[in-house]
């Protein structure tokens, strides 16, 4: 995989082929060990919500039943997240709460979250997606809490199949809750949303384990299989690259086998934190909204102009840009099917400063 790098803060770490998923998850919890532990101390969600919830006596048949469906589902990626755990010498019920956090916090206590200062639990990315003559491009801001700031890291991986995979990762958690892609020419940007409680299956796939999954695609129908799931406990958008096929879908899933696929074509498609096309009962997200509303009003006709429209900040209290104090935009994944690269830019993309830029062609791989 070819790739230039300028940026120190965000590291790589390539890996394998390993003689088993455990020797590649230890391998990169020992590699990350300081960010996973940093992460760990710093993550006020972790520490005020998820770690009390884990140690009281409620919790237990939740916790196990995600521990039992997703290890039965996934055996290899369960193994995985075991030697990360290992790896970076820490317990393994931090590492399952990073990973189940999306399946856990919507079914703690109402009153003890109220109580907390000055937490607030979602993640929000923007997507502009469009594909038409002159260009076929996928933009998206990875946001998420500020405790993600610098505890974020690049994983290549090469399985003994043969496929390689690059994934933008959580430190800590599974390759990728965010992006990435692999050797068969595809990719994927999430963006999560926000279902009502009584849409969520407890104990059911999580959603880290579907993206980890999505890496290994072997073709967009299989990237579909894989993202068509009836067990899952709740649901994600995800948006498909093919750069073979010059083709973006954006998939909208529910729990209870629930899923709606947009083909992205000519006219620019904004994707934020709610439901576009696929009917659930959601939670009325003002943030995603505010986002939606302005992205509305912003040309979208040239690379140039969905770097701007991702960078927007002129919306003080919900900027599509963000930078805190809760929420931050961690950087900006361009996608460009023609020309087959994967560029990361940290800070503001219109400035359109690149820090890693990587070929996804199948013959530069």
């Amino acid at each position: 995989m070819g790739s230039t790098s300028k940026a120190e803060k965000l590291e790589t770490f390539e890996v394998g082929p390993c003689e088993s998923a455990y020797q590649m998850g230890f391998l990169i919890g020992r590699r990350f060990s300081n960010l996973i532990k940093s992460r760990l101390a710093t993550d006020l969600i972790l520490r005020q919500q998820l770690l009390p919830y884990a140690y009281s006596p409620q919790s237990e048949p939740l916790i196990r039943s995600l521990s039992d469906t997703n290890r039965t589902k996934f055996p290899t990626y369960w193994d995985e997240l075991l030697g990360t755990a290992d790896g970076s010498g820490v317990p393994h019920l931090h590492v399952i709460l990073l990973n189940f956090r999306k399946e856990l916090l919507p079914f703690l206590p109402k009153k003890a979250i109220a109580t907390l200062p000055d937490v607030e639990t979602p993640d929000d990315c923007s997507d502009v997606l469009i594909i038409n003559d002159s260009m076929a491009i996928a933009a998206h801001n990875e946001d998420a809490n500020i405790a993600l700031v610098g505890h974020t890291y690049l994983i290549k991986g090469r399985l003994s199949t043969g496929l390689q995979f690059t994934a933008y990762t959580y430190a800590g958690e599974l390759p990728s809750c965010a992006f990435g892609f692999n050797s068969n020419g595809l990719a994927f940007t999430l963006n999560s949303v926000p279902p009502s409680e009584r849409e969520i299956v407890p104990g059911g796939i999580a959603r880290n384990f579907i993206s980890r999954d999505l890496l290994e695609a072997t073709s967009l129908d299989d990237a579909l299989s894989r993202i068509f799931l009836p067990e899952a406990s709740i649901g994600h958008s995800y948006n498909l690259i093919d750069v073979v096929k010059r083709k973006i879908l954006n998939v909208e899933t529910a729990s209870r086998n629930r899923v709606s696929v947009h083909e992205v074509g000519m006219k620019p498609f904004f994707h934020a934190n709610m439901y576009l096309h696929l009917q659930v009962e959601q939670v009325q997200d003002e943030n995603s909204m505010s986002r939606e509303r302005r992205a509305a009003q912003l040309p979208k006709q040239s690379k140039a102009d969905i770097l701007s429209v991702l960078g927007d900040i002129d919306d003080e209290r919900y900027p599509i840009y963000m930078t805190g104090p809760t929420l931050y935009t961690l950087c900006t994944a361009l996608i460009d099917l023609d020309e087959q690269t994967l560029s990361i830019i940290q800070g503001n993309p219109k400035k359109g400063e690149i820090s890693h830029a990587f070929a996804m062609s199948l013959k530069r791989f």
